[in-house]
């Protein structure tokens, strides 16, 4: 579609007002154009032209009978409206580098100072990243690879004590930053390693709309790690995002579809050279959820045993991959309890989870609230009210701390299962309490 002239770009103020920012973050589209028609005189069909939709289905949009989450709907609307990329978790848009900034490095000429204050200051979206791109000339080594890699462990470190929800827009320009050097012709072990890493980036978005509870684009992105993995034959990655499926597909209710991408993750192990120990005990216990999900206990006690069996053998020198450094003891004797939960042997599984929560770092607010509801959960599946009671307020703090539409799921199956005893003192108590730490996340439930 033909690029909007200068003339119709939104205002600055708009741009940078909080409402706006808050709405481009959540990719709230009804807002947006909502602000959009209020605050710039962009009605509605002007809008369906600029953006090549049609003028109901932004009717539609405007009215909360329809989302917009496809990338190439969302790619339009940043082009159309002339929203800078960065807002809406897209990578920089072609648009937003004046062509007075886009000439070739080797080709240096004096700026005058008081010239270049004003063309920085009304570039759309100058962020850091923007600036440092722009000044870079994109010669890669294996410094930047590892720096890269750091910047992707410090975002998994954030997911785990934030959630995943602020950091996604970051992770994905990232992403397609990576993906648009692999355009230009590397050494092989730089093109190899750009791969790696855009590979991880496309796990992790996808992992942060799972966490968020939106499948379908968590697919999508797990799809597109799959594809860049499987680029450079990195079968041990491929198994990764695989068993990342299956998480996703128990979730989803579709356990035989959870077996079958995890039965594929462990072929795909198997296949490749060096896979280690820890790698197949994290698919073992992947396999043993999907097994319990369908309620085969025999296959699920199966798979746990090989999960143990696989986790012994590690020793000090395996080589294994970053991304499987979480996969500890403590996670091991967590999610073996939770296989058990979900079979519904909540004797076996309480003293587990308990062992393990009491290990598991502080920081990790996600891991603590979400096994913290799990062992809530086993406890009043054995008839320990009080402590069901107790252990669900403990995870409170944790579960307010982080953006986590999973945890909140957890909270409330575990409110719903509280339905019988809702009149029991511990009961009123963690409902009080429930009501006072997470007011958003629980304003839908019933009150007694």
């Amino acid at each position: 579609m033909p690029e909007p002239s200068r003339s119709k770009e939104l205002p600055v103020s708009l741009l940078t007002d909080p409402v706006v920012i808050e709405a481009c973050q959540a990719r709230d589209f009804g807002r947006i154009f909502q602000l959009v028609k209020a605050r710039a005189g962009i009605y509605p069909s002007m809008i369906a032209r600029r953006c090549d939709l049609t003028p109901s289905r932004v009717g539609e949009v405007i009215a909360g009978r329809r989302q917009l989450l496809h990338m190439d709907v969302i790619e339009r609307i940043s082009d159309g409206l002339r929203i800078p990329g960065h807002m809406l978790g897209l990578a920089r848009r072609s648009w937003e580098t004046p062509p007075s900034l886009t000439v070739t490095p080797r080709q240096p000429a004096e700026v005058p100072a008081s010239a270049v204050e004003p063309l920085v200051a009304g570039l759309p979206g100058a962020d850091v990243d923007s600036i440092l791109a722009l000044a870079a000339e994109r010669d890669l080594s294996a410094s930047t690879l590892d720096a890269l890699h750091s910047s992707i462990a410090d975002y998994w470190r954030r997911d785990d004590e934030h959630g995943g929800e602020t950091l996604r827009p970051a992770v994905v320009g990232q992403l397609r930053y990576v993906v648009d050097l692999l355009k230009e012709q590397r050494p092989v072990s730089l093109r190899d390693g750009l791969h790696s890493i855009a590979a991880e980036l496309a796990r992790l978005t996808g992992w942060t709309y799972f966490d968020a509870r939106q499948y379908n684009q968590a697919r999508a992105y797990f799809t597109e790690s799959l594809g860049l993995a499987k680029a450079i034959d990195d079968r041990q990655f491929m198994a990764n995002v695989l068993a990342c499926m299956s998480l996703q597909a128990t979730y989803q209710d579709k356990p035989g579809d959870a077996l079958a991408l995890v039965t594929a993750a462990q072929d795909k192990a198997r296949a490749a050279a060096g896979t280690t120990p820890r790698v197949l005990a994290m698919l073992a216990i992947r396999e043993a959820f999907a097994h319990a999900t369908l309620g085969n206990h025999g296959a699920t006690h199966t798979a746990i045993s090989e999960a143990h069996t696989q986790f012994g053998r590690i020793g000090t020198s395996d080589p294994d991959p970053a991304w499987v450094a979480y996969f500890d003891e403590p996670k091991l004797i967590v999610d073996t309890g939770i296989a058990h939960g979900r079979l519904g042997e909540a004797a076996l599984a309480e003293p587990l989870i308990a062992d393990a929560l009491r290990r598991e770092h502080q920081t990790n607010h996600r891991g603590r609230a979400f096994h913290a509801f799990w062992l809530a959960r086993t406890q009043l599946q054995r008839g320990k009210l009080d402590e069901a009671c107790h252990t669900a307020m403990d995870a409170l703090a944790p579960a307010a701390a982080v953006s986590s539409q999973r945890v909140a799921g957890h909270l409330r199956e575990f409110y719903e299962q509280l339905g019988p005893f809702r009149r029991e003192p511990a009961a009123v108590a963690f409902e009080s309490r429930l009501r006072e730490a997470l007011p958003r996340q629980v304003s839908g439930l019933p009150r007694p």
